[in-house]
């Protein structure tokens, strides 16, 4: 499944739930799902807000698929270059004077088994991969 998103935080919630929608027709447990909805939130709001700064009129993709033993998200975005992989490292504890936000490559590793970062074709790719745990007969 491919959605084209427009830069707004909607369209992030939109790709959410139709994540939400994937998972529950592919029968992924709602543990897993959860966390990858979290994960892909966080990124997909780091794309409007940095990658595509706000402008409702620029586009990014969000892919959701499985091989039967993961489940994926793939954000595509036409923002500059940037590895999220490379920025990790939010204090543990935030501090009253801390700002808001930070959070989002941590999470994302925290709930996907797998993140990878390449650049193609002039976009910068995130891939988010959890493994499925065989469900009992």
């Amino acid at each position: 499944m491919t959605l084209r998103l427009h830069a707004t935080p909607q369209e992030v919630m939109r790709a959410v739930e139709a994540l939400q929608d994937y998972a529950r027709a592919h029968k992924v447990p709602d543990k897993t799902a959860f966390g990858l909805a979290l994960a892909l939130e966080e990124c997909g709001s780091n794309v409007v807000n940095h990658a595509l700064r706000h402008d409702p009129q620029q586009t990014f993709q969000v892919r959701i698929g499985h091989t039967g033993a993961e489940l994926f998200v793939e954000l595509r975005d036409p923002g500059t270059e940037f590895d999220p992989t490379s920025a990790r490292g939010k204090k543990p504890l935030a501090g009253e004077d801390d700002l808001p936000g930070g959070w989002g490559i941590d999470l994302a590793l925290r709930y996907a088994d797998e993140v990878r970062y390449q650049r193609d074709a002039g976009e910068n790719v995130l891939r988010l991969t959890k493994r499925l745990q065989p469900q009992p007969q």
